[in-house]
């Protein structure tokens, strides 16, 4: 790297093969797109989820999309809107903080995870204004804060810190009404993971664009959290054995629980 030069890997990209950008291609046209992501603090930390389905129009693309990744050890993020601008995103935002840390010998702050992404966002801006829009959540522990902490975005690439839970996708509304009565930020790990899946199943419910849970495919929403010891994905047993329990759960209760407990 040269002295003056910026860190940044999108910005070494937009020099010398602008091509390669996410959204470079423009245009407008039919696209694969991904729904629904919640995520939540907890006691330790913070959870997020990802339902599985992408729609083309009002047809199901894919029933087992991957919309939720570790861009770090320490961060996540989750992604709805155009499948493809969005997974294109997330490798750039993850090779942005790598090739940051190996050019100046330290990771980014979480701040300045955050603000790079909302960066990224910006340079997605004309397409966006075509309507291929990517709105990503971005979560994470912060290890100067001590903390969990999560940041939504608009397709301008604003970002905004959220306290307690956020959602974003096209059930996004039906989830966070669905946090708003289930989320306590005291609980541990388990139960907030419980109540990030209620809030998919409600969705789901009232979405259709979002998938629920599928005990017949056995496709249920992928699950990260990030805490003090690191990022870990939960593995599909831990997710099913939750899912198995709202399901017979809601047999009885259709409308699901008022609290967090079953």
């Amino acid at each position: 790297m040269l002295p003056g030069e910026s860190p940044s890997f999108a910005d070494y990209l937009r020099r010398v093969a602008p091509e390669t950008l996410p959204g470079a291609a423009g245009g407008n046209f039919p696209a694969v797109h991904g729904t629904t992501i919640v995520a939540a603090r907890y006691r330790d930390g913070v959870v997020m989820a990802g339902d599985r389905r992408a729609t083309l129009g009002s047809a199901i693309a894919m029933r087992d999309i991957e919309k939720v990744f570790g861009a770090d050890d320490r961060t996540i993020i989750g992604v709805a809107g155009v499948a493809g601008i969005a997974v294109e995103l997330v490798r750039l935002f993850q090779v942005e903080l790598e090739h940051f840390e190996k050019v100046e010998g330290l990771q980014l702050s979480f701040d300045g995870k955050a603000n790079r992404l909302g960066a990224l966002l910006r340079g997605n801006m004309a397409q966006a204004m075509q309507g291929l829009v990517v709105l990503p959540l971005f979560v994470g522990w912060d290890e100067r804060a001590g903390r969990g902490r999560m940041f939504s975005y608009d397709s301008t690439g604003g970002r905004y810190e959220e306290q307690e839970y956020c959602s974003v996708g096209s059930g996004s509304a039906f989830a966070r009404g669905a946090l708003k009565k289930l989320h306590d930020p005291s609980v541990d790990e388990r139960t907030a993971v419980l109540g990030l899946l209620q809030a998919l199943y409600d969705a789901a419910d009232d979405d259709s664009a979002t998938s629920g849970l599928d005990l017949t495919r056995g496709i249920f929403p992928l699950v990260m959290r990030a805490s003090a010891e690191g990022v870990a994905r939960w593995d599909e047993a831990g997710v099913r054995e939750l899912a198995e329990a709202i399901i017979a759960a809601r047999a009885g209760r259709p409308d699901g629980p008022r609290g967090a407990a079953l």
